[in-house]
């Protein structure tokens, strides 16, 4: 996957870079590097107005090089993932000065479109779900209702290329407008970590 890296300075590049506050119109991302229609990209925006990196999927519409002439920048014009509406508000209100509350997380999460499946602590029986970010610190589960606070799981995911899943061990943190359900990972051994870790690579990568 394209990682496009968006450096924000300030509140008014932000709204020239994306003027509107819905995913249904794209994003202009500087970039000299020819990216072609319809490729997918995740673009990293960061800020020191922001409390972490927030990493956000979309699919290139068009790129165009740069006219120093007319003084017009190379970038691409990307359209965001429709899943992606909640962060993308959020960084309007962060960086508009509107969300000044907002927590540093530890660990950045990559937003992925990954197939699952999940268990709670107490059953055997596993129901097929999909992961839109993950982290080293926990994912962000889709699920038709919340699951509620505290409930512990069991979430299991085949790594690109892999033969068999990971399970991994996580909790119910946090709801998310759209339903999903967002996960902090807990007791994780070494070789968890690093299964982990692994996990993440591939979907990067992949």
């Amino acid at each position: 996957m394209v990682i496009l890296k968006l450096r924000i300075k300030s509140a008014d590049e932000w709204r020239e870079l994306a003027p509107s506050e819905t995913v249904t119109e794209p994003v202009f991302v500087p970039t000299t590097d020819e990216l072609q229609s319809g490729q997918s990209v995740i673009v990293e925006i960061a800020s020191n107005l922001l409390p972490n990196k927030v990493l956000i999927r979309g699919i290139v519409q068009s790129w165009r090089p740069a006219l120093p002439r007319m003084r017009v920048r190379a970038g691409a014009t990307v359209q965001l993932d429709a899943e992606e509406q909640t962060k993308l508000t959020f960084l309007h209100e962060v960086l508009s000065g509107k969300k000044t509350d907002a927590q540093r997380r530890r660990h950045h999460r990559l937003p992925v479109s990954v197939a699952c499946r999940y268990r709670l602590a107490n059953s055997s029986a596993f129901v097929d779900s999909a992961i839109s970010e993950i982290g080293v610190g926990g994912a962000l589960l889709t699920t038709s209702d919340p699951l509620p606070i505290e409930t512990e799981i069991t979430l299991e995911v085949t790594p690109p290329g892999g033969a068999a899943p990971i399970a991994i061990a996580g909790r119910v943190s946090y709801h998310v407008p759209s339903g999903g359900s967002g996960l902090r990972f807990v007791s994780r051994d070494g070789d968890g970590d690093r299964r982990l870790r692994e996990l993440i690579r591939r979907l990067r990568a992949s």
